[in-house]
């Protein structure tokens, strides 16, 4: 019986959905909570597992299309019924029926494999075959990665496998890697295609240790003198028999994206064409060596504007690995970072030496270009523009003098990032000093209900965090934060940023937010003026942290001293928030950070 694919409720307020990918074709096989398709909405991006086991038979819902909670999006139906859209299966069981029927004797004579010989579940074309034999699955590959994306099979169906020879390659957020064979054997059927992503443990392909059956769509159709053949005698001599067939009527070309290596299985390997045209381009090709790159790091590569072959890859053979072009991204940055403030410190000095040229601009692929408003960045418009037309936001600035706190942190820094994982940065600073004023000054941290003349003051403080993704602004938000300690602040932050940008965010985890801190200073801006969110009713914004001169005050009298700056802006509704409020709340999260007392923790 056909199980209905619903779109579930995924979180508070979320109504509608908009399919952005779908990972399975109509006439493929799922497995029960396998990964089915992704879905959009305003507070997070998801995947929809499939409910049942089976075979696609139907797409409701078409990719870029939007649909409320409830809606009906596939239809998966059991592995006999037909799926309802032209694919593989319909040109199989068409040749099929085009075929006059074989007399009864010959019917009878007909090993029992070819009636259970599988249809590929790829989409890209791999074979079939025996399901009969081992099972290769996807094994763990590090402490929480949960799912691989298959970026390249090494053998294709009707190859002969060795025990542990790599089998495919394999691409996760953790590390890149080969999936050997399990047993000996003949490779007769692929599970999971090439850029597909599947969860630990799912099954990829199946190794059979008996004669590599002829892929079902490779093999010609036989003509009558070969169907009057004796099984025993086919038997004996499957790649002979395959040859005659090719001879005697040549396959016509009824699926041109299919390689010349999967329609003939039984050629020998030695035989085989050298070239691969469905498996990825080498990174290096335009540079003439041969080192593979993952669909995954090429994506990266390009939207970080990172050539490939100037980066050094730290993967098994040299391969360039996901982090390898982070980490160049990150250098080049680094590097234009410290080329601009030399500039800058060099302009207008007397005898100064010339500026550092920055390297050439690099023109965005985005120039000249139209595409589709994402449903995130539509959101955060619609949201931007009514809470600026609803509310009467002001912003308010302090610099604050955060030498104590950079001495406290360059002191302990070392130490906890071998102690806790992660590197320790100047916000959780600034979120603790912030949390302990909103403790004094509630205002900040209330909703403003205008309609019924009332005004909530929260009871905790649930922090949010701006995070900028691939995908635009994300908003997360630690509950409860006023109770943590800079270290679990440090902690928190880091875990909701990275699984945010990862897409490992969950609905709940995105909600239900009391008061907003932005940190613009990250990418290089002294201050801004940010905006919050409805029913928000402020945002404090944190600038870079620089060192320069300054005034100050000492027992000898007054001295000019080199200190570490920071600007901090407070937007904040006027509605409810006067002028004098905003000082107040700024003023007590700068007495906290001037006198180190949020670091007490590190005082020991």
């Amino acid at each position: 019986m056909p199980v209905s694919v619903t779109l579930p409720a995924l979180g508070e307020s979320v109504t509608e959905g908009t399919v952005t990918r779908w990972l399975k074709q109509v006439g493929e096989t799922v497995q029960a909570d396998e990964p089915l398709l992704e879905v959009s909405t305003d507070k997070v991006d998801t995947e929809i597992p499939a409910p049942s086991a089976g075979v696609l038979l139907q797409i409701t819902v078409g990719e870029d299309e939007t649909v409320e909670v409830g809606a009906e999006l596939a239809v998966i139906g059991s592995e006999g019924e037909q799926p309802e859209s032209g694919g593989a299966d319909d040109s199989a069981q068409a040749e099929q029926e085009a075929e006059p029927e074989p007399e009864p004797a010959q019917e009878q004579a007909e090993p029992a494999e070819a009636e259970r010989e599988p249809v590929s579940a790829s989409a890209n074309g791999s074979g079939g075959g025996s399901a009969e034999g081992t099972s290769v699955t996807l094994p763990a590959l590090g402490e929480s990665v949960t799912e691989g994306t298959v970026t390249r099979w090494l053998k294709q169906v009707g190859d002969k496998v060795e025990a542990d020879e790599p089998l495919l390659e394999v691409s996760t957020d953790k590390v890149d890697t080969e999936i050997p064979a399990p047993s000996a054997g003949t490779l007769v059927q692929i599970t999971v295609g090439e850029d597909e992503t599947v969860e630990v443990g799912a099954e990829l392909g199946v190794i059979s240790t008996g004669a590599a059956p002829a892929p079902r769509h490779a093999a010609p159709q036989p003509s009558e003198p070969e169907q009057a053949e004796q099984p025993q005698q086919a038997e004996q001599k499957p790649a002979q028999k395959v040859e005659q067939k090719a001879e005697a009527k040549p396959e016509p070309r009824r699926e041109p994206e299919q390689p010349a290596a999967r329609q003939e299985p039984a050629q020998p390997a030695a035989q085989k064409p050298a070239a691969q045209p469905q498996r990825p381009a080498a990174a290096a090709t335009e540079e003439g060596a041969a080192q593979y790159v993952t669909p995954l790091v090429r994506k990266l590569a390009a939207e970080h504007q990172v050539d490939l072959s100037s980066v050094t890859g730290t993967g098994v053979g040299g391969r360039i690995r996901k982090q390898d072009v982070l980490d160049a991204a990150k250098a080049r940055q680094e590097a234009e970072q410290v080329a601009s403030q030399q500039a800058e410190s060099a302009e207008g000095l007397p005898g100064a030496a010339p500026a550092v040229q920055s390297a050439p601009a690099q023109p965005s692929p985005l120039r000249g270009t139209t595409e589709k408003l994402s449903r995130p960045r539509k959101v955060i418009a619609q949201r931007v523009h009514e809470s600026l037309q609803n509310t009467a936001q002001l912003t308010t600035v302090v610099e604050v003098d955060v030498t104590a706190i950079a001495r406290i942190r360059d002191r302990v820094k070392r130490a906890f990032q071998q102690r806790e994982g992660i590197k320790l940065s100047f916000l959780p600073f600034f979120a603790k000093a912030a949390l302990e004023a909103l403790k004094e000054h509630p205002k900040l941290n209330a909703s403003l209900d205008l309609d019924k003349g009332e005004v909530t003051y929260h009871a905790n403080e649930n922090l949010v965090i701006a995070v900028d993704t691939e995908r635009g602004l994300m908003v997360p938000v630690i509950h409860d934060a006023g109770d943590l300690n800079v270290t679990g602040l440090a902690k928190r932050i880091t875990d909701l940023a990275e699984r945010t940008r990862t897409n490992k965010i969950t609905p709940n985890e995105i909600s239900g937010g009391t008061f907003t801190i932005t940190n613009t200073g990250s990418r290089g801006a002294l201050f801004d003026t940010p905006i919050f969110f409805q029913p928000q009713v402020a945002i404090l914004g944190t600038g870079s942290v620089v060192k320069r001169p300054v005034v100050v005050d000492t027992p000898l009298g007054e001295t000019i001293a080199i200190r570490h700056m920071v600007y901090l802006a407070l937007s904040y509704d006027h509605r409810l928030i006067d002028g004098a409020d905003a000082a107040r709340f700024l003023v007590a999260v700068k007495t906290r950070l001037e006198d180190g007392s949020v670091a007490a923790e590190f005082s020991s």
